[in-house]
C-alpha cells in the first residue's frame, strides 16, 4: 500500500469519525419542518369533517386547508448534522432552543396548552361564523382544559359551563378563579356545571396554586363559551393542537352553513389565528406552512398580515401559488369569493 493510498485512509476515517461524532453530539437547536394538511371540507371514515346537527348543512365540494407543522421538541436530540440538514433543506427551519421553548415546557405541558388552544380556537370560529351569518347565541365561562393527573382529572370535562363554585355564581372566568383562590389548600371546593344540558355538582379536592402556594387550584383552565342554537363540531386528529387554524375554522364552518361552493371547487389553504371580533393573527411555522400548501396543489394562501415579512423574505411572491395578506375573516371571504370569480382579481398582498 502506497503512502499516498494510507494517508487517503487515514484522512476518509478522521471524516468519518468527525461525521459520526457530529452525528452524536446534541446541539440546541430547533427543527420545524412541513407537517400534514387536511382538507376541511373532506370526509373522514365516511363524515364530514364539519359536522352540523339542528340546522341545514351544505357540502358543495372544493378545498379549504389547514396545515400544521412538524417540530423537534423538548428532550428531542437534534445533532448538529440534522440542523445541518434541515437548514439545507427547502421549507424546512432552524432556530434556537430558546427562541422557541421555555425552561418550564415539557412535552406534556406543551400538548395540554395546544389541546386548550384548539378548543378556544374552534369554538370561537363558531361564534364568528354564525355572527356573520346573523345567528344569535349566548356567552357563557366554561372549561377548556383539564391538567392530566390534577385534582380535576376525571371530575370537570372539557366544554363543562361552570355556574357556581361553592354556591358562588360565576360570570366571568375571573369569578372563577377568585372563588378558587379564596379557598387554602386541600379544600374540597363544590362546583356546579351544566353539562350536555344535564347540571351537575363535582367536588374537586384543590392543591396548591403554581403562582402562589398560600391559594388553591382545581388546574383547569377557564375561558369564554358559547350557547349555540345548533351544534357544531370539527372532527380533527386529536393529536393536532393550538390556534393557528382558527381562520380556516372559520371559513369552513361559515362554507358549510351556506349553500353554493365558497371555494368554486377550488384549492385554498391558509392559516391565522380567530379572536371574537374576526380579527386574524400571525402564527409561528409560516415557512413550512407554505410549503406544506403549495405540495398540497392549493392555489390561493390566506396569509395573516402579521406574517407578510415573513412570507417576503422567504421568497413565496415568485411562486405559482397565490399569496395574499389577510386582516379578518370578512376579508378572506370576499376575496376568497373574489378569486374564485376571477383568478387574477386584484387582492391584498404581502408587500412588507
Amino acid at each position: 500500500m502506497s503512502s499516498r493510498t494510507r494517508a487517503l485512509l487515514v484522512a476518509a476515517g478522521l471524516v468519518l469519525v468527525l461525521w459520526l461524532g457530529l452525528s452524536l453530539v446534541p446541539a440546541p437547536y430547533v427543527v420545524m419542518s412541513p407537517g400534514p394538511t387536511v382538507n376541511l371540507l373532506a370526509q373522514s371514515k365516511g363524515k364530514e369533517l364539519v359536522e352540523v346537527s339542528g340546522a341545514q348543512a351544505y357540502h358543495d365540494g372544493g378545498a379549504l386547508r389547514m396545515l400544521t407543522v412538524v417540530s423537534t421538541g423538548p428532550g428531542d436530540h437534534v445533532s448538529l448534522v440534522q440542523a445541518l440538514v434541515a437548514w439545507l433543506t427547502p421549507g424546512n427551519s432552524v432556530y434556537r432552543y430558546d427562541d422557541i421553548y421555555r425552561p418550564v415546557d415539557t412535552s406534556k405541558t406543551l400538548r395540554e396548552d395546544a389541546a386548550v388552544d384548539m378548543v378556544s380556537s374552534q369554538d370561537t370560529a363558531v361564534a364568528v361564523a354564525l355572527k356573520k351569518l346573523g345567528v344569535a347565541y349566548k356567552t357563557r365561562v366554561q372549561v377548556l382544559g383539564v391538567v392530566g393527573g390534577g385534582p380535576s382529572d376525571g371530575k370537570l370535562e372539557v366544554h363543562d359551563q361552570i355556574l357556581k363554585v361553592d354556591g358562588v355564581r360565576t360570570k366571568t372566568t375571573t369569578d372563577v378563579v377568585d372563588n378558587v383562590k379564596s379557598h387554602a389548600p386541600g379544600a374540597k371546593i363544590a362546583i356546579l356545571v351544566r353539562r350536555a344540558g344535564q347540571l351537575k355538582t363535582v367536588t374537586v379536592t384543590s392543591t396548591k396554586s403554581a403562582q402562589d402556594p398560600t391559594k388553591a387550584a382545581v388546574q383547569v383552565t377557564v375561558g369564554l363559551g358559547y350557547d349555540f342554537p345548533f351544534k357544531v363540531a370539527v372532527d380533527i386528529d386529536p393529536s393536532i393542537g393550538g390556534p393557528s387554524a382558527g381562520m380556516m375554522f372559520t371559513t369552513a364552518i361559515y362554507d358549510t352553513l351556506t349553500p353554493g361552493a365558497l371555494t368554486g371547487g377550488k384549492s385554498i389553504a391558509g392559516t391565522g389565528t380567530i379572536d371574537v371580533d374576526g380579527k386574524v393573527g400571525p402564527i409561528g411555522g409560516i415557512q413550512q406552512k407554505l410549503a406544506a400548501a403549495e405540495a398540497a396543489g392549493a392555489k390561493l394562501f390566506l396569509a395573516p398580515a402579521g406574517n407578510c415579512a415573513e412570507v417576503v423574505d422567504s421568497g413565496w411572491a415568485d411562486h405559482e401559488m397565490r399569496v395574499v395578506r389577510v386582516d379578518t375573516f370578512d376579508q378572506a371571504i370576499t376575496d376568497i369569493e373574489a378569486w374564485r370569480d376571477n383568478p387574477q382579481a386584484t387582492l391584498a398582498a404581502c408587500t412588507s
